[in-house]
């Protein structure tokens, strides 16, 4: 099967930048979300990249235009155009919130169409599980911010059919990305390794090891990592690293993927990082 219709699901930061990456190579993009407003959003930041990468000379201001001719969007996930040959999610990082998107748009599909989840923790075979058509659900796992980060973890359910597999691997390819095959783990690779990275590193905070910026200058200029450890929990969000810790904690039931107490007090202070003005920095 051949894809050239895709439909996001999601306009936040990874839908848009995932969105942005498939219009860019030509693919017709569905970016659907709730509200008009959450959409220009949407839609303005795409714009916004776009134009950081002309001022960079990576694209033509005829390449933006294309961009962004090939994305509309779409108020509500009941109105999507059904003929579409792939579906990617990228809603909130929370198993009932994707399951009630799968179960709502999966009756209006038509058959051969492949359901993948940009999820970055949830187990694809549960989440396969919501839907009638476990052989065509497959994770594609984007990096941030996607339209610069070349990875994409691509998991196989349990259930997921070499064809499907070899879809989206040459689909990834496409819009070249490197594509790096995953068995369905919790937290897969990238956060089954980094997320208890950055626990560690909270809890080097909350037994007062050292500061955050001291920590941070540890791990840039000792083991030449680009971004310090807290300053990425900050650019991923806080509630967002709780949120994949907690799935790695009941998946494999180890203590040492227990969430650090002071990552549960900030989430719940709402010091979440860049997105609202306040985690381990302040930003402007």
């Amino acid at each position: 099967m051949e894809i050239k219709n895709i439909a996001v699901i999601g306009s936040g930061t990874m839908g848009n930048g995932i969105a942005h990456v498939f219009a860019q190579y030509g693919f017709k993009v569905y970016l659907i979300d709730i509200s008009e407003d959450v959409l220009k959003k949407a839609m303005n930041t795409i714009s916004n990249n776009l134009d950081r990468m002309i001022k960079k000379g990576t694209i033509s201001v005829e390449v933006k235009e294309s961009t962004l001719n090939n994305i509309q969007p779409i108020i509500g996930v009941e109105n999507f155009n059904k003929d579409v040959e792939l579906v990617i999610e990228a809603v909130n990082e929370d198993f009932e919130i994707k399951k009630k998107v799968f179960q709502t748009i999966e009756p209006k599909l038509k058959e051969q169409c492949i359901l993948a989840s940009n999820t970055s923790s949830i187990p694809i075979t549960k989440l396969a599980n919501t839907t009638n058509r476990p052989d065509k659900f497959i994770g594609m796992h984007f990096m941030n911010p996607v339209p610069v980060m070349k990875l994409v973890e691509i998991i196989r359910g349990y259930l997921t059919s070499d064809e499907t597999f070899e879809t989206i691997k040459e689909l990834s390819l496409k819009i070249e990305k490197v594509p790096a095959e995953v068995n369905d783990y919790p937290g897969f690779v990238s956060n089954r390794v980094l997320m208890p990275m950055i626990n560690e590193a909270i809890y080097c905070v909350y037994e007062g090891v050292a500061t955050p910026e001291n920590i941070d200058t540890v791990m840039k200029l000792g083991m030449n990592h680009p971004m310090g450890p807290l300053t990425l929990a900050d650019f991923i969000g806080l509630d967002v690293c709780l949120a994949i810790m907690e799935v790695l904690y009941e998946g494999f039931n180890d203590p040492k993927y227990r969430p650090c107490p002071l990552l549960k007090k900030m989430v719940a202070a709402n010091k979440l990082g860049r997105k609202t003005g306040e985690g381990f920095f302040k930003y402007q």
